[in-house]
């Protein structure tokens, strides 16, 4: 038996201490997951306490993957990324009603301006998200979680040719859309 399994055993029984020890072994993977997903850090801590909650509500159903909790803890964090960010599309659209206020020149305006990477990040969590569900979660587990394809096999229940056949069309349509973005970008510079 393995330290997740033990320790999950542990958790379903009620065993607080068992369950930060799990806290413990998961949590940074599970923000760097969510931060992979998110491309915010504040969120991706908003979402790595939100998983660990539900993960300690759901202790007694949580399903191990190859006697590990990553799979069942990155696709309960992918899931709640999607809902985050639904949630600030409706947002953006109630935040694009208020008129503009007048800009004034901040010392932070330029060092956000020197700071891409999270653009880039976003960039390419926009062209994910256009994927099909199907390549998305393949996408989320293999690419951004870092998870082997038959470790995302066995979590979505489907055969490991399946993972491998959706990752190489999400490879495709990622980069037909993230050069059509470059593209796009380069011409509204010019």
């Amino acid at each position: 038996m393995t330290v997740d399994a033990e320790l999950f055993g542990r958790a379903a029984g009620g065993d607080e201490r068992a369950f930060g020890e799990l806290f413990e072994r998961h949590a940074q993977s599970v923000w760097n997951h969510a931060y992979r997903l998110t491309g915010s850090w504040a969120v991706a801590e908003d979402l790595t306490s939100h998983t660990f909650l539900i993960a300690w509500r759901k202790r007694a159903e949580l399903k191990l993957i190859r006697d590990s909790a990553l799979p069942w803890l990155y696709t309960v964090a992918g899931n709640l990324a999607r809902t985050e960010h639904r949630g600030a599309q409706r947002r953006l659209r109630l935040l694009r009603r208020i008129p503009e206020p007048s800009r004034i020149s901040d010392h932070a305006d330029a060092v956000a301006d020197q700071v891409d990477g999270e653009e880039r990040l976003k960039a390419v969590l926009d062209a994910v998200r256009k994927l099909p569900k199907a390549q998305q979660q393949v996408v989320e587990l293999c690419l951004l979680g870092e998870l082997p394809a038959a470790d995302a096999a066995a979590l979505l229940e489907v055969a490991e040719v399946t993972v491998r056949s959706h990752l190489s069309r999400a490879r495709a349509h990622l980069r037909a859309l993230l050069h059509e973005k470059t593209a796009e970008k380069t011409l509204e510079e010019k």
